[in-house]
């Protein structure tokens, strides 16, 4: 029922927002040049890896030495405007329709974590990861890593798709509210380091 219901869901949103999606491309492409999206290799299901999509939200600027400017510098104003209504997480409904991850489940995060995970905190990946999930309706990156994998574990055990439900309908008003989409003075999560956390760099 679960992956119907993703199937079903999924291609019936590419075709009602294929005009939302098609001008937020172009708008990237001329804001923010090309490549238009952002793809990376993330752990799916048992941490299979996959390719994510996103829409891009930074630029490239590096320093004299070749490095990647910090991300708050380089976030331009559109790029927050996508995040905050999470227009750039659109793209992902194709990787729904491939199978690589669902509507609903924790959220997919670096290779380089699987790793650093607890053998609790590895749960997280007995289920397919998600475009939303219980993490994400209950602080998403206003919370720190413990309570969010914590959230997600809660998921994998107490998963049904009336829960499913539940969260889609939490996840529009999270989105109408522009709630959790950043942690503290970083515009995104800092990087999980099994309890050491500097700032995040990876997301494009």
């Amino acid at each position: 029922m679960k992956r119907v219901f993703d199937l079903a869901v999924s291609l019936a949103l590419l075709l009602a927002l294929s005009p939302v999606i098609a001008g937020t491309a172009l708008l990237v492409r001329i804001k923010l040049g090309s490549p238009v999206l952002f793809r990376q290799r993330r752990p799916g299901l048992h941490g299979k890896p996959f390719d994510v999509y996103k829409f891009r939200t930074m630029t490239d600027e590096r320093d004299d030495s070749g490095e990647l400017l910090s991300d708050h510098i380089r976030l331009t104003p559109f790029g927050q405007f996508l995040r905050k209504y999470s227009l750039d997480e659109l793209p992902q409904l194709w990787n729904v329709v491939r199978g690589d991850i669902s509507l609903v489940g924790p959220r997919p995060l670096l290779m380089s974590y699987l790793q650093l995970y607890t053998e609790e905190q590895a749960r997280r990946h007995l289920v397919k990861p998600g475009i939303t999930g219980w993490a994400q309706v209950n602080g998403r990156n206003a919370i720190s890593w413990e309570e969010k994998f914590r959230l997600d574990t809660w998921y994998v055990d107490h998963y049904s798709f009336a829960l499913d439900l539940k969260i889609l309908a939490m996840t529009l008003l999270k989105v109408i509210r522009s709630e959790g989409i950043s942690s503290g003075n970083h515009v995104t999560m800092p990087v999980f380091q099994g309890g050491v956390n500097k700032e995040e760099g990876s997301r494009g």
